[in-house]
């Protein structure tokens, strides 16, 4: 659960957007006022920062830079521009990520979940061990019971993410997010060919059946 305040001048799309996270089992916050709207924000103490484009007064960008001024909190700019000028603009800015309305639901959580995730990382560790089976970080290599396999470089990040989050369910969602870091032009099926290389190479080291598990309609997990 996260503390998500949003900045959206639109009732109505604010009103969706807040139901959305609440469902998602997030604690959505929000202002209707827009003069001192990043205090606002940042007096909420929130965990990621949902950011309309297109505001009153000075806009998203200034909001976006003087948020960023004060804080390391995740930023997720909203906006019905296409117009590159203002994705660059806002990355330049300090916003980690950029969705472009109308947006697919599931799409903007899994974008959410990136960034909340991205945020919470510390100096990631150099071994990961969950039920004996052992990532080696560094090297991109799995071992188990003394035998290794070394993994291509999307095998290791689905089985990195599900290791990280080990005993918790990453939707498919996810998944093609840390893959390809976009929601465009990716098959879904390419995501379950790159589960399945993985599960055999678990396999060729002795990792039983079990270890990378799919929770139908949900996603996987280890």
């Amino acid at each position: 659960m996260a503390r998500i305040f949003v900045v959206e001048d639109d009732a109505a799309l604010r009103g969706e957007l807040m139901r959305l996270l609440e469902l998602q089992g997030h604690v959505a916050l929000a202002s209707t006022a827009f003069d001192r709207i990043a205090d606002e924000a940042l007096a909420a103490d929130p965990d990621c920062v949902l950011l309309d484009l297109k505001l009153p007064g000075d806009g998203g960008h200034a909001v976006c830079r003087d948020l960023r001024r004060a804080s390391d909190v995740p930023i997720v700019m909203l906006t019905s521009s296409d117009n590159e000028f203002d994705e660059v603009m806002s990355m330049n800015l300090g916003a980690d990520d950029y969705v472009t309305k109308p947006y697919n639901p599931a799409v903007l959580l899994a974008r959410i979940q990136s960034v909340l995730r991205r945020a919470s990382r510390t100096e990631p560790p150099a071994r990961i061990e969950h039920k004996g089976v052992v990532l080696d970080v560094a090297k991109n290599r799995v071992e188990y019971e003394g035998r290794g396999v070394e993994l291509t470089r999307n095998e290791f990040r689905v089985l990195h993410l599900l290791m990280e989050n080990k005993g918790a369910i990453i939707s498919r969602q996810e998944l093609m997010m840390e893959l390809w870091q976009s929601d465009a032009f990716i098959d879904d099926n390419t995501l379950t060919v790159n589960v399945n290389r993985l599960r055999k190479s678990l396999a060729s080291i002795g990792v039983p059946e079990g270890f990378l598990a799919t929770r139908r309609g949900q996603g996987y997990l280890v």
